[in-house]
């Protein structure tokens, strides 16, 4: 009997191994976007070397602003796509079959599988920083009132947010810019968020651009194309390349940058997503958090990660930043959008200094500097008061500078633009501040002036009818130095005026600040806008006053730009600038 199970069992050992390693290829196959985007692409792109219409983005005029109406347009193709291909697929004759067992697979065995053991490996992350929160009420507190065990804290959350991966640095880097959420402490330590995100291999770039050009080789596109990446981030990485002439702007040499998606980053994204959703619906039920309003702002962080992971909006953003500054102060890289898709993105390269590089610069160059600050600011307010369409991720790293000739009546760019890259080329070799600052010296004896470029326009904030109100009335509640009317105003338009606390200690509160920042009229080395609205960020997360999330995207790119503004011109007056700018009006570009 023995001998007669032998057969049997080792039939069923293979069997049940021929089914485990059929599972798992099928599991594999059903996760490779890879074999699908290229399958796809082959389908959709008949074209050779130009995308289909299909592949642009008509903005959904039903949403209340341009950015949403992009994202609204993404979403919808998005889905589309995916339900046709599946629809298609599983109506095939011989091989339906297989791909109503793959879909069922991935639907309800791999990807809960998979959520499962991902929502495990955050458990495993989190809970020690729990554990360890109780440190946060120990040791000595500084100017900001933060312990010295809270700062300890913070550290951890943040090498924590880096080992979570790309959704958790990205929600780190989003929580750092919301003061009137979390400590001042705390977003420091989570503006040193940096991705650790390693590069995909250049395999992959090739197929998903080759994909893309509907299967036409990268050769035929480009003459140059440099394997090894110039950047990566946690979404997308970015490559320096050489356009065919075929599709170069002008005669000279056109460099670009071709920014690649990494493989299945929109699965893993998506799947952290629904976890953040859960631990905030968690978090929203707990007595005194509720103010919160947690849920809603993953929502909104869902949206601004979405947004992101198609290339197009970026695309887009770019050639309406074009439309508004059509003269040559301010540059915005252009887009090539004929040979651009969902995952890949090609613009054009800028050769400037980064402004990381001009902010070194300590010493002489006052003329250049304070010319830099003012093109910068003059731009920024124009973003912010007359176009209602702000670059919302203006970091140093971000900005750059080039150095050309103008004509003086017109202001019009006289310089040759081969002649031009050669010298930011020349520049950009030079590695010592008093050597960089004697040849800007020169150049500004020779009649060169400084030109903005501002490039990764992926994030962008614009306020719909309701919250540009809000921001126009509380604006000309703080020109009017009414304190009062500006504190009532912030309790009244926030998202949940019932959960304001002490709100009549708040409308002192912000009184008070108003009438110190009167007494002093923004004089030199007294408050700044900037500390103006700092402190009212503290007195609004204090109070429980939720303000509306691109109100506070709005509030934290004019930090940004008069922390700039001021590291170039020490002199600028922020305020003064802007209420100019609202009576008068804004340079021509």
């Amino acid at each position: 009997m023995f001998r007669l199970a032998l057969p049997i069992v080792h039939k069923r050992s293979i069997r049940l191994a021929l089914g485990a390693g059929a599972g798992v290829l099928t599991a594999y196959w059903c996760q490779n976007s890879l074999l699908n985007d290229a399958r796809v692409s082959r389908g959709l792109y008949k074209n050779p070397l130009v995308l289909s219409n299909k592949n642009q983005l008509v903005v959904d005029s039903q949403q209340p602003t341009y950015e949403m109406g992009l994202y609204a347009a993404s979403q919808t193709e998005l889905e589309n796509e995916s339900n046709e291909i599946r629809r298609v697929q599983k109506s095939r004759k011989y091989t339906g079959w297989f791909y109503y067992i793959k879909y069922w697979l991935l639907d309800y065995i791999w990807e809960p599988v998979i959520t499962v053991t991902r929502f495990v490996e955050l458990t495993s992350l989190f809970i020690p920083l729990l554990a360890t929160y109780p440190i946060v009420f120990f040791g000595k507190r500084n100017k900001q009132g933060d312990t010295s065990g809270a700062l300890l804290w913070y550290r951890l959350v943040r090498h924590l947010a880096e080992l979570a991966g790309a959704s958790f640095i990205k929600l780190g880097q989003w929580a750092a810019s919301r003061t009137d959420i979390f400590s001042k402490g705390l977003c420091e330590e989570l503006a040193q968020l940096h991705s650790n995100a390693k590069s995909h291999s250049f395999r992959y770039t090739r197929q998903i651009i080759e994909s893309t050009f509907g299967g036409n080789k990268l050769e035929e596109v480009f003459d140059e194309f440099d394997p090894v990446p110039i950047g990566c981030g946690a979404i997308a990485q970015v490559y320096k390349a050489k356009l065919n002439k075929k599709f170069a702007e002008d005669d000279h040499e056109q460099y670009v940058a071709v920014k690649v998606v990494h493989p299945n980053i929109e699965v893993k994204i998506e799947r952290d997503l629904r976890l953040m959703r859960f631990f905030a619906n968690a978090i929203d039920v707990i007595p005194t958090m509720e103010w919160l309003s947690l849920p809603q702002e993953v929502e909104q962080f869902s949206i601004l990660m979405k947004m992101q992971l198609d290339l197009r909006i970026e695309g887009h953003n770019l050639l309406r930043f074009k439309e508004k500054f059509p003269g040559d102060e301010i540059r915005f890289p252009k887009p090539f959008m004929n040979i651009s898709s969902r995952k890949v993105l090609v613009e054009q390269e800028i050769k400037g200094l980064s402004m990381t590089k001009i902010l070194d610069l300590t010493k002489g160059g006052k003329h250049i500097t304070k010319e830099v600050s003012d093109s910068m600011i003059d731009a920024f307010l124009k973003m912010l008061i007359l176009d209602n369409f702000i670059h919302a991720d203006l970091h140093p790293g971000n900005i750059f500078v080039r150095f050309v000739q103008r004509d003086r009546k017109t202001r019009k760019v006289t310089s040759d633009e081969l002649e031009t890259d050669q010298l930011m080329a020349r520049l950009r070799k030079i590695n010592h501040a008093s050597e960089l600052m004697a040849e800007l010296d020169k150049l500004d004896e020779e009649g060169y002036h400084p030109q903005i470029c501002l490039i990764d326009a992926g994030l962008v904030t614009e306020l719909d009818d309701t919250d540009r109100y809000n921001f126009i009335s509380l604006f000309n509640a703080l020109s009017q130095f009414d304190g009062y009317q500006a504190g009532t105003l912030m309790i009244e338009r926030s998202k949940t005026p019932g959960s304001a606390i002490d709100t009549e200690v708040f409308k002192m509160k912000v009184e008070r600040l108003v009438n110190r920042v009167k007494q002093r009229t923004f004089t030199l080395g007294s408050i700044s806008i900037g500390d103006l609205l700092d402190q009212m960020l503290g007195m609004v997360r204090s109070h429980h006053v939720r303000m509306d999330g691109d109100f506070i995207t709005v509030i934290v790119a004019i930090l940004l730009m008069e922390g700039i503004g001021r590291q170039l011109d020490p002199d600028l007056d922020l305020f003064a600038r802007c209420v100019f700018a609202w009576n008068v009006g804004f340079p021509t570009y």
